[in-house]
């Protein structure tokens, strides 16, 4: 295969099924950098450039716990615009080291204040500077319509008897995108948001600090549409890493946490639903952004 824009190397990743189980785990990992938000950060740049909302000095900003920065850092460079990132402190070494190495500037804020820190930081300084565009994540229709635009169209395409979809949440773009477009294409198919038990805001309980980076973020987003979602399922941080050393010992794909929940989740829902029915989730990155946690000791 010979490419002339990088570009191209963002969608249609693999889907990997679970031994001895109908699940099947899209491997977004395989996206140009590095995972899931990939997807996320071209479509809402490419929205906001045909709503003439981006110019040649424009600064693109965003609070991010991180995999939506590196999409914009790489985006932003390929198509030649300035980035800044703004993420909580707690965030792993790597993330960070890789949003600067796209060339973005990056601003760490006090991890006891979570996302909501970042958030706050971020539209402090886009406030500011009428340079700055704030694409805004947690907010930004077209972050779930990438989802549903392609993910979900990926996914009917290479398992079109699909019978469950299952993922955690973060800012709900991709859950909803393709909860919305699955439930479109075949209204029997059941979909399931996997939240941390320690902020399991989603079900109506307390935010808290959890180890799960990219799921939980402490709110409930506007892009989030509970009229898609048939269950909420609580993930402990144990069993989402148990899962994810599990998956990569035994397969060699090394997996992000939020993958391991994502297996969890799968489990317990084929289990309580019963008659081995056909599941699809999300491995939203890879586990080498996470090596310096110490997960794979």
């Amino acid at each position: 295969m010979i490419i002339d824009n990088p570009l191209t190397l963002i969608g249609n990743t693999p889907l990997y099924r679970l031994k001895d189980l109908n699940i099947f785990l899209k491997l977004e990992k395989f996206n140009l950098g590095g995972s899931i938000k990939d997807r996320a950060a071209l479509g809402m740049i490419e929205d906001a450039e045909n709503k003439g909302l981006l110019r040649e000095d424009s600064i693109i900003i965003e609070p991010t716990s991180g995999n939506t920065g590196i999409g914009l850092a790489l985006i932003g460079r390929i198509k030649g615009y300035k980035v800044v990132i703004v993420m909580p402190e707690t965030m792993s070494q790597e993330r960070r080291t890789l949003i600067e190495a796209y060339g973005a500037e990056l601003i760490l804020t006090e991890g006891s204040e979570g996302m909501k820190g970042a958030i706050k930081k971020a539209r402090l300084m886009a406030e500011s500077d009428d340079r700055y565009y704030m694409p805004d994540q947690f907010s930004n229709e077209a972050n779930w319509l990438q989802h549903y635009n392609t993910t979900s169209l990926e996914i009917i395409r290479d398992i079109p008897d699909i019978e469950v979809f299952v993922s955690g949440v973060g800012t709900g773009g991709s859950f909803t995108g393709i909860s919305k477009r699955l439930k479109e294409y075949n209204k029997d198919i059941i979909c399931v948001a996997a939240e941390p038990s320690a902020s399991p805001v989603l079900s109506g309980g307390k935010a808290g600090p959890h180890k799960i980076q990219g799921m939980g973020p402490g709110f409930v987003t506007d892009i989030f549409k509970y009229e898609y979602t048939d269950h909420i399922i609580q993930i402990d941080y144990e069993d989402a890493e148990r899962e994810t050393l599990e998956f990569s010992a035994q397969t060699g794909i090394i997996i992000g946490l939020s993958s391991g929940a994502n297996i969890w989740a799968s489990k317990l829902m084929s289990e309580r639903l019963g008659n081995n029915k056909k599941i699809v989730t999300i491995a939203p990155d890879g586990g080498e952004k996470y090596l310096s946690m110490g997960i794979y000791k």
